[in-house]
C-alpha cells in the first residue's frame, strides 16, 4: 500500500505545492467551498474495494497506482479543509465529515 508520499512531479503532486502554498490565504466563500468538497461516493466504494483487496495483498501493479492517486486526492483534500477549519473554526465543527 501507499507510504503517501507524493511522486514530486505528478499531477497531484504539483497541485498539492500550489495549495499547499501560504502566500496568499483563503477567503471565507473559498473555505466554505473546500469544507463542502468530498470524494462522491461511487469513488469512496472504489477505494474502500482497493483497500479491501490491498489488505488481502491481491491488488495488481495497476490498482496500486490507482489506490495510491486515490490517497494522493484524499491528502489534498485534507489539507485544504484544515485550511479551511483554521479560518472557519465554528462552522467548520458543524459541518459532516
Amino acid at each position: 500500500m501507499s507510504s503517501q508520499v507524493l511522486i514530486p512531479n505528478t499531477e497531484s503532486a504539483i497541485l498539492a505545492r500550489i495549495l499547499q502554498a501560504d502566500e496568499q490565504e483563503l477567503t471565507l466563500d473559498a473555505a466554505r467551498y473546500w469544507l463542502s468538497v468530498k470524494i462522491p461516493a461511487s469513488d469512496q466504494d472504489r477505494v474502500d474495494e482497493l483497500s479491501a483487496k490491498a489488505r488481502a495483498g491481491s491488488l495488481t501493479e495497476a490498482e496500486t497506482q490507482e489506490l495510491d492517486n486515490y490517497l494522493h486526492i484524499d491528502f489534498l483534500l485534507s489539507t485544504m479543509h484544515a485550511k479551511a477549519r483554521r479560518l472557519l473554526p465554528m462552522e467548520s465543527t458543524l459541518s459532516p465529515q
